[in-house]
């Protein structure tokens, strides 16, 4: 049977798949090597034997896991977005992006979002909310992503490591989701917390 479907320009091609009732199985590892350890992530050669039944190698970048920090201030009609400005070595660029960080030994999420969010902004909030969690790039890597609305800012005094030069700004909600559409704004987890935050304010009017 031939399953393409769509006009004369394009095809999608459809596969079919037996139906099962068993539940899916994870892939069996057949042995695991570290081969790098850094400070913020190490690195394993995995054997591993896929529910499929293909045997293969997968070379895995191991992460604690990251916070995100979409701290919003909500006194004014449209919401401001704080966002931070740092030069990121792996991008050749400076990024435009939400304040974020990887979970320290013995933290917990929240506890490490809101040492994050002091440590480079200064900024603390009374009001915190789990809102998204993903995974990087889940094709090798094992980093996962949990992004936390903070809200009722309170500004402080910032604590950047030695490393961190950060410039910080408020910006309208539309001019950020602006930033996003037109590639101003490419880093993931930024673009994931603000198009979330346009969706929760997607039936008022934002300035652009």
């Amino acid at each position: 049977m031939d399953n393409r479907i769509g006009n004369t320009n394009a095809f999608a091609y459809i596969v079919n798949m037996p139906k099962s009732s068993a539940p899916k199985t994870k892939a069996r590892v057949l042995s695991s090597v570290e081969v790098y350890r850094g400070p913020a992530f190490w690195v394993t050669t995995d054997q591993v034997l896929e529910p499929s039944g293909i045997r293969g190698r997968r070379d895995i970048v191991r992460h604690t896991g990251s916070v995100v920090i979409l701290a919003v201030d909500e006194t004014r009609a449209e919401p401001r977005v704080l966002l931070v400005n740092q030069y990121r070595h792996a991008a050749q660029q400076y990024l435009w992006e939400l304040c974020a960080g990887r979970i320290d030994k013995g933290e917990n999420e929240l506890t490490g979002a809101k040492r994050e969010l002091l440590e480079e902004t200064g900024y603390t909030a009374a009001r915190w909310k789990r809102i998204l969690k993903f995974y990087a790039s889940p094709g090798f890597v094992a980093e996962t992503m949990s992004i936390y609305l903070a809200t009722r800012l309170t500004a402080g005094t910032a604590q950047p490591e030695e490393d961190e030069v950060i410039e910080l700004k408020f910006f309208p909600l539309g001019t950020a989701v602006s930033m996003v559409m037109t590639g101003r704004i490419q880093d993931s987890k930024t673009i994931s917390g603000i198009l979330w935050l346009s969706q929760k304010y997607g039936a008022k009017k934002l300035r652009k």
